[in-house]
């Protein structure tokens, strides 16, 4: 299976987001809200998207399941 740009850019913020959540675990910093500051309409904004993109990632990663199943 051949990824789209889509599906590179959902990549890239799924990647991002779990980094994040990584800095946030284990020391205690939120790069998101450092960047856009803590509870601002703009860091919910990223908070949404990234969550959209791991939602269209499990999408994408039933094709390529699918696609192995079928090939063999």
């Amino acid at each position: 299976m051949k990824f789209n740009t889509i599906d590179w850019l959902a990549l890239v913020l799924v990647i991002i987001g779990g980094l994040n959540w990584g800095l946030v675990g284990a020391f205690k910093f939120n790069l998101v809200d450092t960047i856009f500051g803590a509870d601002s309409a703009l860091a919910r904004i990223v908070y949404v998207v990234v969550g959209l993109a791991a939602l269209y990632m499990v999408f994408v990663a039933t094709k390529i399941a699918g696609a192995k199943v079928t090939e063999a």
